[in-house]
């Protein structure tokens, strides 16, 4: 019987041996451990038979005296440390583990350990552990995940937040302020929204702000989870911004112009078209909002008969890559009759990186009135040439404008002008060489330069061969001179009388 009550107390005494090893030997008051309330869990030890406290170091909790089982300090380290095992078992089945805080700019962790059927946790600076478990602070991977320039952290498959880097706390905590929960996701629902193999763009709001922050998210699946990496990209954001805004200023503009602008980009799809093209054209709108090709732009325009019909298709195909070639060189310009009557001036214009520009111009009325012009210029000239008098016309600027056909058949010329027209000096000359000497070829130079006090007037000439002309000068209202030769009648009946005397 005393043999019996000797081992229940050495088995007592070594019990409270063992309990004392496990727990720390020393108090360590004032630290702070709570990463987010001030609890002085720092340096804590629990002793956990399967899920039940069996004891604890002498560190006060503090507000914590209702921590009873393994439930209760998970839902105390949740937030700081949400990779904490749901259950002792995981402790028994992997051997030790160390929980590293959510916060990787924080050195603290928890140690668990399995050590003869009793779990022993411990909350401890991290800094200044030499355990093999833990990884070394210089580890080249851990450095370059904590320490990226870009937010990373882990979600769960409840999608929660259970690992991040300093970049993704830095983010939380200027969107949401100081004191958040980390856990919490940041970017809520991406697990839907994202693509599996691509990137997601994504906006999020400061609190107190209406000003958004936008990244690209990339999803890469995880044993635990998904491993999320963002990357900021408001820069991009702001330049497709304003880029948008100048095209919509730049439409707003062209909208105003009756010239049809179509621009093909660098991938030679329509990128910007005028409502002006549309009234041109005759192109649907829906069909120039798909962005067609430049291929399929022009096979439409030659369908609806909005361009000149090609001799054979092969030929016109051959004939839009020269059109392209020659508008990326800015040298296409092409006059269009199309069969409806109207007439396009098409020209073709290159554009920064590598894009071309067609402009699409109605010149159907400045051709009909130049053709009008053209027509009514015929009918004088043919009105002028049925008359016996030689006529010649001089502009406001001293220069021959035309003549008739007496007049070439009475000086020798003809009607064919180079590319500098005569000035009233030449003509003279030339009436001199086949004239008598005169001072009536002076007068007639001083009179067509003359602007003011211009009246008709007349002249006699007397060409070398006997010929006797009358010149008659008279004045227009735009500056204009016309000089009439005509053949003197009384001279000339003088001369019959004399041949019938003869």
């Amino acid at each position: 019987m005393v043999d019996w009550i000797i081992l229940a107390v050495i088995g007592l005494v070594s019990a409270s041996l063992a309990v004392q090893w496990l727990l720390p030997r020393r108090r360590h008051r004032g630290d702070n451990f709570g990463l987010s309330s001030p609890s002085s869990l720092f340096n804590a030890v629990f002793l956990f038979d399967g899920d039940r406290l069996i004891s604890h170091s002498d560190i006060a909790l503090e507000g914590f005296d209702d921590l009873r089982d393994w439930p209760d300090l998970r839902r105390l380290l949740q937030r700081d440390f949400p990779s904490f095992p749901e259950t002792p078992e995981r402790i028994r089945h992997e051997g030790n583990m160390v929980i590293p805080a959510i916060d990787c700019t924080v050195e603290r962790d928890v140690l668990c350990e399995w050590i003869d059927g009793i779990v022993r946790v411990q909350l401890r600076d991290s800094g200044g552990c030499t355990s093999i478990a833990h990884r070394d602070s210089n580890d080249p991977i851990r450095l370059a995940m904590e320490r990226a320039p870009y937010p990373v952290w882990l979600l769960d498959r409840q999608s929660n937040v259970r690992w991040c880097n300093a970049a993704y706390i830095a983010l939380v905590r200027k969107v949401r302020g100081q004191d958040t929960d980390l856990t919490a996701p940041l970017f809520p629902g991406l697990e839907d929204d994202a693509k599996p193999s691509g990137k997601s763009r994504v906006s999020i709001s400061t609190e107190g702000s209406d000003s958004k922050l936008w990244f690209d998210l990339t999803l890469s699946d995880h044993p635990e989870g998904h491993l999320c990496y963002a990357v900021d990209i408001n820069a991009i954001v702001d330049a497709e911004t304003a880029q948008r805004k100048f095209v919509q200023t730049m439409t707003k503009t062209f909208a105003q112009l009756s010239i049809g602008l179509a621009i093909f980009d660098r991938n030679r799809q329509l990128a910007l078209f005028n409502p002006a093209l549309i009234d041109l054209t005759a192109l649907p709108p829906d069909f120039l909002s798909c962005r067609p090709s430049l291929s399929s732009f022009f096979d439409r325009l030659r369908d609806q008969h909005m361009m000149p019909e090609p001799k054979n298709y092969r030929g016109w195909r051959s004939q839009m890559n020269d059109l392209l070639e020659a508008a990326e060189d800015g040298n296409y310009q092409e006059t269009w009759s199309l069969p409806s009557g109207s007439v396009y001036s098409v020209s073709g214009r290159p554009h920064p990186d590598g894009a071309v520009a067609f402009l699409f111009e109605d010149i159907t009325a400045e051709i009909t009135l130049t053709r009008r012009f053209r027509s009514e210029m015929d009918l004088m000239q043919s009105i002028l040439d049925k008359l016996a008098d030689a006529i010649a016309v001089f502009g406001a600027d001293g220069t021959l404008a035309f003549t008739n056909y007496a007049y070439q058949e009475l000086w020798g010329e003809t009607d064919d002008s180079g590319f500098e027209p005569d000035s009233i000096l030449d003509v003279t000359r030339g009436w001199q060489d086949q004239c008598l000497a005169t001072p009536v070829l002076g007068e007639i130079r001083d009179f067509v330069a003359m602007r003011e006090n211009r009246s008709e007037w007349s002249a006699d000439l007397r060409l070398r061969n006997g010929t006797r002309l009358i010149c008659t000068l008279c004045p227009m209202q735009n500056g204009a001179t016309i000089v009439r030769f005509s053949p003197d009648a009384d001279a000339m009946i003088s001369q019959d009388i004399h041949q019938i005397s003869a």
